[in-house]
């Protein structure tokens, strides 16, 4: 159901996007008005790096939440299905049935740890992704890396302090989230979603 947007009070936002900002204390009307845009670009941003996600999954012939557990396993290179459940916030029922796929597509094969031959670890097959996966989105790190060429070194090393502390504040968020309900709340996890 699509509904027509509020046209923008000033030109620049919408009365809807940024009720938060008081509650963040922004202070000055020019301190209001970043952070304000800042809370959108992040909203924005959010939202359209799922939808990048779900449209890669789409052309490779996964679903998003397979490629992402692709991408996790992608930095370790290879993670137990308790190390993967744990980084996605999964079930390892969930990561069993997320291997399987991956597995039969090609993209990971189970292998024991050679260091405790009873644990079984979920090894990326790097070939295949670099075969399948990569093209889908070289054409977005090249983009990225044109967007990277306007910085100085100077601004590229505060970008990556703030994507690093953002991903820090988003992994405790996430923790949040999943875990019991704050005291004052009666939502636990999955309750919301029951009504």
């Amino acid at each position: 159901m699509s509904e027509e947007l509020p046209p923008p009070s000033d030109g620049t936002s919408h009365d809807w996007d940024a009720p938060w900002i008081a509650a963040v204390g922004a202070g000055r009307p020019e301190r209001a008005q970043l952070a304000a845009k800042f809370g959108e670009g992040f909203r924005k941003t959010g939202s359209l790096m799922q939808l990048m996600g779900q449209a890669a999954a789409d052309r490779i012939g996964l679903n998003a939440t397979d490629l992402n557990c692709l991408n996790i396993l992608s930095f370790a290179g290879q993670m137990t299905a308790g190390e993967l459940a744990k980084a996605t916030g999964l079930t390892t029922a969930s990561i069993t049935g997320v291997a399987d796929r991956l597995e039969e597509a090609g993209y990971v094969r189970r292998e024991r740890d050679p260091a405790d031959r009873r644990r079984v670890v979920i090894q990326l097959v790097f070939d295949r992704a670099l075969t399948n996966v990569a093209p889908v989105f070289l054409p977005l790190i090249q983009a990225w890396q044109g967007v990277v060429d306007h910085y100085t070194d100077d601004e590229l090393r505060l970008i990556v302090d703030f994507y690093g502390r953002m991903e820090e504040v988003i992994r405790e968020h996430v923790t949040r989230l999943r875990g019991p309900a704050e005291p004052g709340r009666q939502d636990g996890p999955g309750e919301a979603s029951a009504r």
